[in-house]
C-alpha cells in the first residue's frame, strides 16, 4: 500500500497530464502557432501580467489591515520582519521558479509535490492550498466589506449595522461595552427564536461578483486585476511620499520596543501581507511561454512588494507612534486621520477597496485551477476539470470556489481563519522547497536554473550562528520538555529538525536556496499560536478521509484504472 501512496509523476507525465497539454502549448517555442481546443485554456499572459497578478495577490488586506498589528507589537522595527519574511518568500519563489520553468502547467505546488514526492504528499499540499486560496479569501472579503462601508459612510449612506457584522464579533463588542458598529449590530439585530440575524452581507456579494469574473475568462481578469493594480500602486506612493513630509524621528525611539521577541509577534500578520506571489504559478496554462515568464513574474512581483511593505511601515511608524496602532484595523487611513488629513484618509480607504478586490479577483482564479489539476489526476470527480465550452475556464470548480468563501463570509469571525490561511501556505512553501531537492539535474534547455550554491560549509555555519542566539532558550525548554506549553516544545522541535536537514544538506552537498526557504518557513510556522496548529491537523485529517474515500480509488496513477 506504501507503494501506491507515494506513486509519483514524471516530470513528462506533469507537462501531458492532458490530452491537449502540447509541447508547443507549453511555451517551449513561443513562434509555433498556439491552438485553442475543447480543453485547452486560452494562453493570453505575459511577464507584464504576471507581474500585475502577483502585485494584485499580494498587496491587498495586509498591507491595509494587518500591519497595524504588527507594527503595535514591533513598533518600526517591523521593518525587519518584512524583510526576513521577503527572504523567506524570495527563497521559495526560486523555488517555484525552477519547478515552474520545468511543468509549466496549472496545479502549482499540488502538480510540482506529485513529481517530487508522490500522490498522497500532493494530495495534502492540494488540500492545504485551499486554505491559502479559498479559506484565506473570506478574511480578504471581511476586510474589503469593511473599508467598503467607510466608503459609504463617507458618502452619507448607511446600512444596518447588523448586515455588515457577524454574530462572534457583535456579541464579543457587546459584552466589552464597546461603542462601535459591531456592538450596534448586536443591539439593533433581529432576532428569529431567539436567535440575533447578523450577516457581512457586503462581503458576501462581492465574492459572487468577482466569482463571476473569474468565470468569464482569463482575458478579462487579467484587464480587471492590471486596472486595480495601477489604481492601488498610484495610492500607495501618494501615501509614501505624502506621509515622508510628516516623520517625526521621535517616533523612531526605541526602534524595537519590545526587542526582537516583539518584532517575531507579528509573523502571522506579515506573512499574511505576503501570501499570494506563489498564485501565479497556478495560471501556466494560460502564459503565453510559461517556462520563460512564470519565473520573472513571480521575483520581480515579490520584490516589488516588498520594497512598498518597507516604506509604507517605516513612513506610518515615523507618522504615529507605535503604540497607538493596537486594534487599530486600518492603519494607513487611521495615520493620515490623526495628523488632521480625513480626506486622504478617505481616498485610503477606496484604495483599500480596489486592493481587497484585486487579491480576491486572482484566489478566486487561483483555486478552480488547483482543482482543475486535482481532477485531471482523477483525485476528484471530473467535473472539476471541466472548461466552459465559451469562456475556457474551469467553470465548476469556480462556482463551488465562489459558494465556498461567500457563505462563511456572511457569518465568520476573520480572526478564525488569518492564522489558518498562514499555517497552510507555509506548509505548502516547505514541501516546495523541499521538493526542488529531489528534482533531477536540470537540462541544457531549461530557461530558468536555480543558482547553485553548495551549502556543505554555508548551512552549517548558519545554523551554529542561530543555535548561538538561541541555546540558552533550546537548553531551558528542552530540559523542561514536559513543564512547556506546546509553543516551546515546536521550538525544541524545530531546532532538532534543523539540525538534522542541516547535516543531510551538507553530506548531500544540496544546493543552498531550497535549504535555507525549508528552514525559513519551517521557523515561520512555529511562530503561529498553537489553537491554529491543532485545527489545522483537524483540517488536515479531514483531507485525507476524503483522499482515502474518492481520490486513492479514481487516481489515474492506480493501475486497476490504467487504459
Amino acid at each position: 500500500m506504501f507503494n501506491q501512496l507515494t506513486r509519483k509523476k514524471t516530470i513528462e507525465q506533469a507537462r501531458h497530464s492532458h490530452p491537449d497539454v502540447t509541447p508547443e502549448l507549453l511555451g517551449i517555442d513561443e513562434n509555433i502557432p498556439q491552438r485553442v481546443g475543447e480543453h485547452t485554456m486560452k494562453r493570453t499572459l505575459k511577464v507584464r501580467d504576471l507581474v500585475m497578478m502577483g502585485i494584485a495577490a499580494v498587496i491587498g488586506a495586509g498591507i491595509f489591515s494587518t500591519i497595524g498589528q504588527a507594527a503595535f507589537q514591533g513598533g518600526p522595527g517591523v521593518i525587519f520582519l518584512f524583510l526576513i519574511t521577503a527572504v523567506t518568500c524570495g527563497f521559495t519563489a526560486l523555488c517555484y521558479a525552477e519547478f515552474a520553468a520545468r511543468i509549466p502547467v496549472s496545479g502549482s505546488a499540488y502538480t510540482y509535490s506529485y513529481v517530487a514526492f508522490g500522490e498522497i504528499i500532493a494530495w495534502v499540499i492540494g488540500w492545504s492550498l485551499i486554505l491559502e486560496y479559498a479559506i484565506g479569501n473570506i478574511v480578504v472579503a471581511i476586510s474589503w466589506s469593511s473599508y467598503f462601508n467607510n466608503m459609504l459612510e463617507a458618502a452619507n449612506i448607511h446600512l444596518p449595522a447588523w448586515l455588515i457584522s457577524d454574530v462572534k464579533t457583535a456579541k464579543d463588542a457587546f459584552m466589552k461595552g464597546a461603542e462601535n458598529i459591531h456592538a450596534q449590530a448586536w443591539l439593533t439585530a433581529p432576532s428569529i427564536g431567539g436567535n440575533k440575524i447578523i450577516m457581512n452581507l457586503p462581503a458576501f456579494v462581492v465574492v459572487i461578483l468577482v466569482t463571476w469574473l473569474a468565470y468569464i475568462g482569463i482575458k478579462e481578469s487579467k484587464k480587471s486585476a492590471n486596472a486595480m493594480v495601477v489604481v492601488k500602486l498610484v495610492i500607495l506612493v501618494v501615501v509614501i511620499a505624502l506621509g515622508f513630509f510628516y516623520i517625526n524621528s521621535d517616533n523612531y525611539v526605541p526602534f524595537m520596543p519590545n526587542g526582537f521577541k516583539g518584532v517575531l509577534m507579528g509573523v502571522s500578520a506579515v506573512f499574511y501581507a505576503y501570501i499570494g506571489f506563489d498564485a501565479i504559478s497556478t495560471t501556466a496554462e494560460e502564459c503565453e511561454n510559461p517556462q520563460r515568464d512564470m519565473p520573472r513574474g513571480m521575483i520581480y512581483s515579490l520584490l516589488i512588494c516588498t520594497g512598498i511593505y518597507v516604506l509604507t511601515a517605516l513612513v506610518i511608524t515615523g507618522m504615529v507612534h507605535f503604540s497607538k496602532f493596537e486594534h487599530v484595523t486600518d492603519p494607513l487611513a487611521f495615520v493620515f486621520e490623526q495628523i488632521n488629513q480625513p480626506i486622504i484618509g478617505k481616498i485610503i480607504s477606496f484604495s483599500a477597496v480596489v486592493a481587497a478586490t484585486s487579491v480576491m479577483l486572482i484566489f478566486q482564479i487561483g483555486q478552480p485551477r488547483i482543482w482543475m489539476s486535482m481532477s485531471r489526476d482523477g483525485l476528484l470527480p471530473k467535473k472539476f476539470s471541466k472548461l466552459h465550452p465559451k469562456f475556457k475556464t474551469p467553470g465548476f470548480a469556480t462556482i463551488i470556489t465562489g459558494l465556498i468563501v461567500a457563505v462563511p463570509a456572511l457569518f465568520i469571525d476573520a480572526n478564525i481563519v488569518t492564522d489558518l490561511t498562514s499555517i497552510g501556505t507555509l506548509f505548502a512553501f516547505v514541501l516546495v522547497c523541499a521538493g526542488v531537492l529531489r528534482l533531477p539535474k536540470a537540462g541544457p534547455d531549461q530557461k530558468f536554473k536555480l543558482p547553485y550554491i553548495n551549502s556543505r560549509y554555508i548551512a552549517p555555519v548558519l545554523l551554529l550562528v542561530f543555535l548561538f542566539f538561541t541555546w540558552e532558550k533550546f537548553s531551558y525548554n528542552y530540559q523542561h520538555l514536559y513543564a512547556i506549553n506546546f509553543d516551546e516544545i515546536l521550538f525544541v522541535l524545530y531546532v532538532i529538525a534543523a539540525t538534522a536537514i542541516v547535516i543531510y544538506a551538507a553530506y548531500k552537498q544540496y544546493t543552498l536556496i531550497p535549504v535555507l526557504g525549508l528552514l525559513c518557513c519551517m521557523y515561520l510556522m512555529i511562530e503561529i499560536p498553537a489553537n491554529s496548529w491543532l485545527v489545522f491537523l483537524c483540517w488536515m485529517g479531514a483531507g485525507l478521509v476524503v483522499y482515502f474515500l474518492f481520490g486513492y480509488k479514481h487516481s489515474k496513477l492506480n493501475p486497476a484504472n490504467a487504459k
